[in-house]
């Protein structure tokens, strides 16, 4: 970790009309030269197999400006539009390294509208923010100050459908530093039942947000249906729904931060499941749920705040039965339906809750691998993007039952080869031992 953490500090604003012409024009143009400069890219590469870069875009550039028919581009400043070339750069190099998607064009109606300004394109003193082509600073409402000191690096500002202004500043946090270790670990379990359950046998309650504003949320949409294409009732009606929206978005991640603030300053280990939302959103009868429950968003926040603060995140592999397996004595179910919260252990007798009963073999499975060096970020192309289970040997595996893990996730996990020497010689782990897990 290094001495100080780079952190964006979000405020909103309220610009003057003078002002939020500018920001309206400048959104424009950098959603223009994003579009122009993936066309050319897409062009040259699929008609003439040439590669073009950033630095052939930015010489583009300067010729659109030039231009007769897109000499509006020199109206607004040169620092955002320089950002849109490099975002689409970084966008590129996503779809090479396989993280994402061949780049899309922007869309006037569905992308978001965004401007970065680095620091030669803005001023900031005494508290006051002036963007580059204004004479006035913007009225922020400073709801938190920034950390004493801190000069902004950039500045994102952002409009959204609900019709809101944002700025975002990126300044060297001191104040961000190492927690004292501690010696309390926890397995989290995610689910609609109960948003997260811990090996502790705590439950979060899930307040379902957008459930608790259906009702309303499908009115203001039947009003947008109502009103005539493309006229400003028609306008004022999607600014109802998206208002709508961004209150439910608001709740979800205040709730969001203050539940994983609290688990990584309560514990030094934090051992989450892998989720496949993306997979799991085909469900259609779970789909709207698990959208609400935002498991995604979750995992992000715990990863970045657990790196900021000196703690350890281990994920364990999605194929891990863990609410099948006994955690007193390890031994498997054939089936577990999710009607079934309740549910005894044939061989030891003891009842569990499901949801619990899968937070402890959560946490005993991080245990028992972290030995390994398991990753943060389980198959994905990151430094440390390597499976919990996958680290595992086949000798740690020894003593649990051949169907606990299904013949679909038997033949998944054994086909990676095994990194290391599992959990080694010597005395079984706490994690092994919580597993049933006998090491040979």
């Amino acid at each position: 970790m290094s001495d100080q953490v780079r952190r964006a500090f979000r405020f909103r604003f309220y610009p003057t009309d003078t002002q939020a012409a500018e920001l309206l024009r400048t959104f424009g143009c950098v959603r223009k030269v994003y579009n122009l400069a993936l066309a050319a890219r897409t062009e040259a590469w699929y008609q003439r197999g040439e590669r073009v870069t950033y630095n052939t875009t930015s010489v583009m550039l300067t010729r659109w400006k030039q231009s007769e028919e897109l000499s509006f581009l020199a109206d607004v400043s040169c620092v955002p539009l320089q950002q849109g070339l490099r975002h689409l750069q970084a966008a590129f190099l996503a779809f090479w390294d396989k993280r994402a998607k061949y780049p899309r064009f922007k869309s006037r109606k569905k992308s978001r509208a965004s401007a970065e300004y680095t620091r030669n394109a803005f001023r900031y003193r005494d508290g006051q923010l002036t963007l580059a082509k204004m004479t006035e600073p913007l009225e922020i409402v400073w709801s938190r100050p920034l950390p004493e000191g801190a000069q902004p690096s950039t500045v994102t500002v952002t409009h959204d459908n609900a019709g809101r202004w944002f700025v975002s500043m990126l300044c060297e946090d001191p104040g961000v530093q190492p927690l004292p270790e501690s010696a309390a670990a926890i397995g989290i379990d995610a689910g609609l039942h109960a948003l997260l359950t811990f090996s502790t046998g705590e439950k979060v309650a899930n307040k379902r947000h957008e459930r608790r504003e259906r009702i309303r949320l499908a009115n203001a949409q039947r009003l947008v249906s109502r009103k005539q294409n493309r006229s400003k009732n028609q306008d004022k009606a999607r600014r109802k729904v998206a208002r709508i929206h961004a209150r439910i978005s608001d709740r979800r991640r205040n709730d969001l931060h203050e539940l994983t603030t609290r688990l990584v300053r309560e514990n030094q280990t934090l051992v989450i499941e892998d989720l496949t939302v993306r997979n799991m959103m085909k469900n259609r009868k779970l789909s709207r749920s698990i959208s609400d429950a935002s498991w995604r968003q979750f995992r992000t926040m715990l990863e970045y705040k657990a790196e900021w603060y000196g703690r350890t995140v281990v994920v364990v592999d999605r194929w891990l039965p863990s609410s099948k397996l006994c955690s007193d004595c390890g031994t498997s179910v054939d089936s577990m339906p999710l009607r079934v919260r309740l549910w005894t252990c044939r061989q030891c007798g003891v009842t569990h809750d499901r949801d619990v009963n899968a937070a402890k073999n959560i946490l005993a499975a991080g245990l028992a691998v972290s030995a390994c060096g398991a990753g943060v970020r389980p198959r994905r192309s990151t430094a440390r993007g390597q499976s919990a289970t996958k680290q595992e040997s086949q000798s740690a595996r020894v003593g649990v039952p051949s169907n606990s893990f299904g013949t679909k996730s038997t033949d998944h996990v054994a086909r990676p080869r095994p990194v290391g020497g599992g959990l080694g010689s010597g005395a079984p782990s706490q994690g092994a031992q919580l597993l049933g897990h006998r090491v040979t």
